[in-house]
C-alpha cells in the first residue's frame, strides 16, 4: 500500500497494490503491519456498508464524540463518490482544514480519515455504494454533526443544488473556528 499524506494531519489517500492477470486482481485493503508502520492505529470495531440509489446523495458530515470518536478506512465499492473529512480536532495543526478525494469502483483507492474528524460523501453516479471500517461502536449519544454545506469550510462539492439531503444532515449546526 502506498500512503499518500492530505491536507489533514493524519488522513490518507491510500493506492493499494494490485496484483493482476487475465481473471481480474487481487489487493490488500487492510494490513496492520502496513499501518502500523505508518503510524496508524486502527482497531477495527465494524464495517458498514452504505447504499445511495441517486447521483449527487449527500450525506454526513458526521462524527461522534470522545470517548467514542471513529478512524474510518473509507472505500467505493460501487458506482463513485467525492469522499470528505473534515479536521475538528482543535489541537491539530490542520484544525478546520478539509480534504475532499474522489473515490471509484475501478480502483480500488481508500482514505483513512482519522478519529476526530468529521465524515461525509457525495456519490457522483447513480447506485453507488461505499464500505468502511470504523475503530469504534456506533454510539448514538455521542453523535454529532456539521452542515454539510457550511460556507466556512469551502468544500468542493460536484453539485449543491440539486442534491439529495437528509432533514437531519441538513439541520446540523455549521462549524465553528
Amino acid at each position: 500500500m502506498k500512503f499518500i499524506e492530505t491536507d489533514i494531519d493524519g488522513a490518507y489517500r491510500i493506492e493499494v497494490e494490485k496484483f493482476g492477470d487475465e481473471r481480474g486482481f487481487f489487493a490488500r485493503g487492510f494490513c496492520e503491519k502496513e499501518f502500523d508502520e505508518q503510524g496508524i492505529t486502527m482497531p477495527v470495531v465494524q464495517a458498514n456498508i452504505g447504499y445511495s440509489k441517486k447521483k449527487y446523495t449527500t450525506r454526513g458530515l458526521h462524527y461522534q464524540l470522545e470517548p467514542h470518536a471513529e478512524a474510518k478506512l473509507v472505500r467505493c465499492t460501487k458506482g463513485a463518490l467525492l469522499d470528505v473529512a473534515v479536521d475538528i480536532r482543535p489541537d491539530s495543526p490542520t484544525y478546520g482544514r478539509s480534504v475532499a478525494i474522489g473515490l471509484t469502483e475501478e480502483e480500488p483507492t481508500q482514505v483513512f480519515i482519522p478519529a476526530g474528524c468529521a465524515h461525509g460523501y457525495q456519490t457522483l453516479a447513480d447506485d453507488s455504494e461505499i464500505f468502511y471500517m470504523v475503530s469504534a461502536f456506533y454510539a448514538p449519544d455521542h453523535e454529532r454533526g456539521i452542515r454539510w454545506n457550511d460556507p466556512s469550510l469551502d468544500i468542493p462539492w460536484k453539485e449543491t443544488e440539486n442534491v439529495i439531503v437528509s432533514e437531519k444532515d441538513k439541520n446540523w449546526p455549521d462549524f465553528t473556528l
